[in-house]
């Protein structure tokens, strides 16, 4: 099977405020930007989807720089637990935010015909998001109703 196109990988605050993102091929396994996160984040947790589940990656991300990856088990794993419900809705606040970007700010419609076009046109879009962020914490409105009147 063949994979076409990007993946935007994010990591935002409890918030909902993202902090550091990265664009990969589409055929590219989502563990791997834990490779970019290493360098950047430290002294944290970091709450992934299934995506990122390895215990392998678990423990290199703690012993390097103190990184505790949680990640929500599958149900045929051994030793399953359930995942925490303060992680569950840290969980819910990315889908919320990537859900925003996808219906509001139609990221996953795009005409780009080079990667440096989608690039600055995901980079634009994202843009908008933090300003409106911005302007509704100055305002004192929730910091994520992104369809607040700016007046």
């Amino acid at each position: 099977m063949r994979y076409f196109g990007y993946k935007l990988h994010a990591v935002c605050s409890p918030s909902g405020v993202l902090k550091v993102y990265d664009i990969s091929k589409a055929s590219v396994h989502d563990i791997h930007y834990l490779n970019d996160v290493e360098g950047q984040l430290s002294n944290c947790i970091l709450i992934g989807d299934k995506g990122y589940l390895s215990s392998v990656w678990q423990a290199d991300l703690f012993s390097s720089c103190c990184i505790d990856l949680q990640t929500p088990m599958r149900k045929n794993q051994k030793e399953f637990r359930d995942f925490p419900p303060k992680y569950r809705k840290a969980r819910k606040r990315i889908e919320t935010l990537f859900s925003q970007l996808c219906d509001q700010f139609m990221i996953r419609r795009n005409y780009a015909k080079s990667f440096k076009g989608i690039s600055r046109r995901i980079v634009t879009k994202i843009a908008s998001l933090t300003l409106i962020q911005w302007f509704n914490q100055r305002e004192g409105n929730k910091l994520n109703n992104l369809k607040v009147v700016i007046s």
